[in-house]
């Protein structure tokens, strides 16, 4: 044998499609998170969704809160992140913004999260989104 250590598998990515739907996006930090044995396997196997989960501010901390996770639900999960990165998202809390998560890396040692700092869109924003989009697909097809 010659000693040399096995690739390691690609990072698996779950991104929360939602979020960049329903907001306008911001500034992005990489924060990792705070899990046991279990939630780290599941995470692993693809057991997570994103969806509907947000991010909230208690004493001074970052937490994930409605994160699904295999047939659990609703769970809440500790993010780790920097004095520096906390004081930012709480500026931005108070002036009005939301915190949502946006990806998950969960393949190599350690798992991350983007969390992102987002602003609302209006039902007519979303309208213009989807016609863009639809425009985009269009335009694509041509192409090819």
């Amino acid at each position: 044998m010659s000693g040399k250590k096995s690739k390691k598998p690609a990072s698996t990515v779950t991104v929360n499609r939602r979020a960049a739907f329903d907001y306008k996006l911001g500034e992005a930090i990489k924060c990792g998170m705070s899990l046991n044995g279990p939630e780290v396997r599941l995470i692993r196997d693809h057991h997570v969704q994103l969806k509907g989960s947000f991010v909230t501010l208690r004493n001074g901390e970052l937490w994930l809160n409605n994160l699904t996770l295999g047939p659990e639900t609703a769970r809440n999960i500790k993010l780790l992140a920097t004095k520096k990165q906390i004081h930012s998202m709480e500026r931005a809390k108070q002036d009005g913004m939301t915190i949502v998560p946006t990806k998950l890396y969960g393949g190599s040692r350690y798992i991350k999260l983007d969390i992102a700092i987002a602003e609302g869109k209006k039902k007519y924003d979303k309208r213009q989104s989807i016609k863009q989009k639809d425009l985009d697909r269009e335009h694509s097809r041509r192409l090819y």
